[in-house]
């Protein structure tokens, strides 16, 4: 009976460590580009677990006249659209990332952020 108390008392204090479970990534990245005059190139960049890579165009977030909020728009929803569609396909958004790169003299730069899903397999 004393052992047997013994037992639950340590299998309650040190329960069983899970295993480890194997994971596939996939990852997409934004690049929007902050350029005058919309003259830059943004693009939504995938990258599936086997190196696959595709490659869709978005929308400059500058217009010759300045910032384009309709430009903005159209990219988020493209970004929440492929998030959705990665959702529903059993992904799971694990980890994003963000940067930003800007031309010290004021004349371009870029805006990156990136998004790492992943699934057991």
């Amino acid at each position: 009976l004393l052992s047997a108390a013994l037992f639950i008392f340590i299998s309650a204090k040190f329960p069983a460590s899970p295993e480890p479970q194997n994971f596939e990534y996939y990852q997409f990245s934004t690049i929007e580009s902050v350029v005058k005059a919309g003259i830059g190139r943004s693009r939504l960049i995938s990258t599936n677990s086997k190196g696959e890579m595709s490659e869709e165009k978005m929308e400059n977030f500058f217009s010759a006249v300045g910032i384009n909020f309709g430009n903005v728009r159209h990219n988020d929803q493209m970004i929440v659209e492929k998030i959705n569609s990665l959702t529903e396909e059993g992904w799971e958004l694990y980890n994003t990332s963000t940067g930003v790169y800007a031309d010290p003299k004021g004349n371009s730069g870029i805006f990156i952020s990136r998004y790492l899903f992943r699934k057991a397999k």
